[in-house]
């Protein structure tokens, strides 16, 4: 009865459960993620800048809607709440905090959070704002505390908490010191508790400085690749919302696993997705009479007797020979298994000796784990310095998980690059490629097509070197997806219509017009004939006089068997048709039942070396 349960478990337990093949380093991260955005209501956030600017306030308001609304489409279930300190007016649990007003509690992101969150920009946000928020003394120790409170009422699981201020106030509370010390007391507070503090910080006259207060507020970064304290403050709100974004997405570890340097001498390092292609999400069946979420159950029957069948009586089988091998799951495990996960180094080899066509999967991203084990960020450090000095890549043995088949990749070094905001374009560490076995090589049996003249090649040289562009692919959204989720804001929001999309990938035909002038025309010239209209149909074949009709018998085809030993000798039956090797079969007399192109040659070599 036992087996029976743990099978048909309840599929909310199935949720909480872990994945079995996930490290302990993964099993510290499961949870839902939270975000607390603290903002600063005081008057100097509602100052417009300069030639008619947003103000700050309007600033923030739009990065949190970008929050919420992203948080919708990738985590729904990630916890984000919205608090505002320095108001008049007071609203939190039993109004225990004065000028602390909690717009929205620690929970799920929705449609409504994100009308409500409208409602507070332009220059109908700010009038809202000062109906409902009002402008008073500020007390960041109690707001802080407030946020304390937030977290404490959650009895969910949280894999990561954050909080974000947003101020333009270098001293929130004009140097009171009393006020000052109870902060730094609460943030000490928050800090011990897991929650990492950041602060964003906005222009004002005169500049920030950091120094004064908010140093000994943030929490410092959790390591290397973590976007640390800012001094310089955020002016435009592109800046605004490329820095939150690096703080709010927290970075995940696909698999934790240790790189073999030699005997005894291993760098705990975590591997990341850098890119992961972004899909439609799956439609949610839902129940016609409640429109409540269905859920789908699988089971297996026996198919005499109908009965339920449990896994322990379920076997696998491989057919080989004709004969179905039956194996049970523990024995499948068994032969899958390879060895322990883990990246061996097995040499370094020349960057120039790894090609375009050596990458058959896309690339994951190699980075130290300090936490597993001390001192790995140090030696992976150094060894991506004189990799990147000596221009070479190291060559490895990957396994990720557990049961994975091993494959050989290509560890690339990437050197740090940072943008003039000083925030973080491409972190440190290698890029991970996986290389090709043997047998992922094909050899193609290319058609032979005519050459093209120097002058030709020179000609489309001059087209290609005008229609040059530095490519970026953040610049680039796909439409398919942005079309679907502006529908469904419309729908969520009840908006009147949804935002047009600018289909980014269509050409720009009239820019590419004026780049080339007349270097097509010249081209077409070139290459096809007088006349040539691409557009035109290309005319019917007539059909014979003697044909009658019917369909016209194919011209078979001749070869020597002398030209056929020349081949088989040179290796280069491989360049004959499906027909000729055909023919070829039957002149020597061979029988063969299969008609792909291997199997006849297969068939033909046996012939001529027995």
């Amino acid at each position: 009865m036992a087996d029976w349960t743990s099978y048909y478990r309840n599929e909310d337990e199935e949720e909480e459960q872990e994945d079995g093949e996930q490290s302990a380093g993964e099993e510290r991260l499961t949870g839902r993620d939270s975000l607390v955005f603290l903002v600063d209501a005081s008057k100097e956030m509602f100052i417009k800048g300069e030639d008619g600017a947003p103000s700050n306030f309007d600033m923030t308001m739009q990065v949190v809607r970008t929050v919420y609304t992203s948080k919708i489409i990738s985590s729904h279930r990630d916890l984000i709440a919205l608090v505002f300190y320095g108001t008049e007016h007071s609203k939190n649990p039993n109004d225990t905090f004065k000028h602390v007003y909690v717009y929205h509690d620690l929970d799920e992101p929705g449609a409504k959070r994100v009308q409500d969150v409208d409602a507070l920009r332009g220059e109908k946000g700010a009038k809202l704002a000062a109906e409902t928020l009002g402008c008073g003394p500020s007390s960041l120790g109690d707001a802080l505390w407030c946020c304390a409170n937030l977290y404490s009422d959650i009895k969910l699981r949280l894999s990561h908490k954050r909080l974000m201020i947003f101020t333009c106030r270098e001293q929130p509370h004009g140097g009171d010191n009393v006020k000052d010390r109870q902060a730094r007391t609460k943030a000490s507070d928050l800090k011990e508790t897991g929650v990492v503090i950041d602060l964003i910080h906005l222009m004002k006259p005169g500049g920030f400085d950091v120094s004064l207060f908010f140093r000994d507020i943030v929490s410092p970064p959790e390591d290397e690749s973590e976007l640390g304290l800012q001094l310089e403050p955020c002016e435009k709100l592109d800046d605004l919302q490329k820095r939150v974004r690096a703080k709010e997405q927290k970075k995940r570890a696909t698999a934790r696993i240790n790189l073999c340097l030699g005997d005894g001498l291993n760098v705990a390092v975590g591997l990341y997705a850098t890119a992961v292609t972004a899909r439609k999400p799956p439609p949610v069946k839902l129940y016609r009479e409640s429109n409540e979420a269905v859920r789908s159950k699988t089971r297996t029957f026996h198919t005499q007797t109908g009965s339920l069948l449990l896994p322990s009586e379920i076997k696998k089988a491989q057919t080989y020979g004709k004969k179905q091998i039956e194996m049970e799951k523990d024995e499948v495990d068994f032969i899958k298994k390879f060895d322990d996960p883990g990246l061996v180094l097995m040499g370094f080899k020349p960057m120039e000796k790894l090609k375009l066509h050596h990458h058959i999967k896309p690339s994951v991203f190699l980075y130290p784990e300090e936490g597993e084990i001390k001192g790995s960020a140090c030696l992976f450090s150094a060894l991506l310095k004189k990799c990147s000095e000596k221009n070479v890549y190291a060559l490895c043995r990957c396994i990720a998980r557990r049961n994975n088949p091993p494959r050989f990749v290509a560890l690339v070094p990437q050197n740090e690059e940072v943008d003039d905001a000083k925030v973080q374009i491409n972190p440190p560490g290698f890029n991970v490629i996986y290389l090709p076995y043997a047998d992922d090589v094909r050899t193609l049996d290319l058609p032979r097509c005519t050459s093209a003249s120097q002058e030709q090649v020179d000609k489309m040289k001059d087209i290609v070197t005008k229609l040059r562009f530095k490519y970026k692919s953040d610049a680039f959204e796909n439409p398919v997806i942005q079309k679907h989720y502006r529908n469904l804001e419309a729908l969520a929001l009840d908006m009147m219509a949804p935002e047009e999309v600018e289909d980014l990938i269509m050409p720009k035909v009239e820019q590419i017009d004026r780049r080339l002038g007349s270097l097509v025309d010249e081209f077409k010239n070139l290459v096809y004939p007088a006349n040539y209209n691409p557009e035109s149909k290309p005319a019917a074949k007539r059909k014979t006089a003697d044909s009658g009709g019917g369909a016209e018998k194919k011209p078979k085809v001749e070869v020597s068997m002398d030209q056929i030993k020349v081949h088989v000798q040179n290796g280069t039956l491989g360049k004959l048709t499906v027909p000729v090797l055909k023919e070829a079969c039957k002149q020597f007399g061979v029988r063969t039942t299969g008609t792909k192109k291997q199997e006849l040659i297969d068939a033909l070599m046996d012939q001529l070396s027995s």
